[in-house]
């Protein structure tokens, strides 16, 4: 089997994949990065809508991509793995798909909670809070956020080397079928 005809994911999954990773890496950076300026500041503020509105891309991107993934499958891994890196794959997977939707969630619960306001980029209009302010719950909601986000650092990033790892050390076309 040549390159060209060994199966890959379908162009918009491929996309989606790679436009999700960009804004995830954004997301972090707007988040790690806010402390350059001052608490109240505009950038401050800017760096928080910023990192509010990555999460809510995410979120609503990774509903368009599981309907997708559903849809069109998972194109086979040559040569195929055994069962306990298959294991392995799922479970990494479903990690970083409840990862999706549960951060931009739990985000937007601590934003709400906290009395923040998540503004419609380029407009002075705020989403409709959901929830009501309660200081004790927003900051357990946000150290669950902030939690889950740092062990997330570890989780993308060995997604990252076992794509690397199928590509350099088992020489299989798991990194190309998403290329």
């Amino acid at each position: 089997m040549n390159a060209t005809t060994r199966p890959r994911y379908s162009p918009g999954l491929r996309r989606l994949h790679w436009l999700m990773a960009v804004l995830i890496a954004l997301a972090y950076l707007l988040i790690e990065q806010r402390g350059i300026f001052p608490r109240g500041s505009g950038g401050r503020i800017a760096m928080m809508q910023g990192h509010f509105w990555m999460g809510i891309t995410i979120f609503l991107l990774v509903w368009v991509r599981l309907a997708s993934r559903m849809r069109s499958g998972a194109p086979a891994i040559t040569p195929p793995l055994d069962r306990f890196s298959a294991m392995a794959s799922k479970v990494m997977h479903v990690a970083l798909y409840a990862f999706f939707i549960v951060m931009p969630l739990l985000g937007l619960a601590t934003a709400w909670t906290d009395g923040k306001e998540i503004f419609i980029p380029f407009t002075h209009t705020a989403l409709p809070a959901l929830l009501a302010e309660n200081e004790a719950l927003a900051h357990q909601l946000e150290d669950l956020h902030g939690t889950i986000g740092e062990v997330f650092y570890w989780v993308i990033g060995a997604h990252v080397l076992a794509a690397l790892w199928h590509h350099v050390g088992r020489r299989d076309d798991t990194l190309k079928r998403m290329l």
